[in-house]
């Protein structure tokens, strides 16, 4: 029993690590484990997932070493029967709930003079689950928005 615990952590560190996709795992999850691994080939660095407070989550957090950024990231996923674009579903509640959050982390964390962006990456799941995800990565994808909004 205790051998078999430890090897299912070990799976789980190691498809955090290297970018492996739960199969077993709700399609949500799913896409943010594929925004991840997109992520990381573009060198950002995960330095935080799913981070909650009271006031709302953040999906993946990132911290972008070339331009010495902060990178929040909303994750988006469909399955490729729906019509519509997944980035289409951030409006602008959603955008106020995710600045308002990010106030709070960089508050948290002490790095509030740190230059910060928000980026949306929509996934689309086709039915078959062999079949690869299509992923697109929008840098930028929004200004802060809100009562909290930041300022240059």
């Amino acid at each position: 029993m205790w051998t078999q615990t430890v090897f299912r952590c070990r799976e789980f560190y190691l498809g955090c690590r290297y970018g492996r996709i739960d199969p077993a795992a709700k399609p949500g999850e799913r896409g943010e484990q594929a925004a991840a691994r997109l992520l990381r080939q573009q060198g950002l660095v995960i330095v935080a997932k799913n981070e909650a407070d009271r006031g709302g989550e953040i999906d993946l957090i990132a911290v972008d070493r070339r331009s010495r950024t902060v990178v929040f990231i909303e994750v988006k996923t469909h399955s490729s029967v729906k019509p519509d674009h997944p980035a289409e579903r951030v409006d602008r509640n959603k955008q106020g709930r995710v600045t308002r959050a990010a106030m709070r982390y960089l508050r948290r964390k002490h790095l509030l003079g740190v230059a910060a962006r928000f980026d949306v990456v929509a996934v689309w799941w086709p039915s078959g689950r062999s079949t690869p995800a299509r992923i697109k990565h929008y840098a930028s994808a929004f200004e802060a928005w809100g009562t909290h909004q930041f300022y240059a």
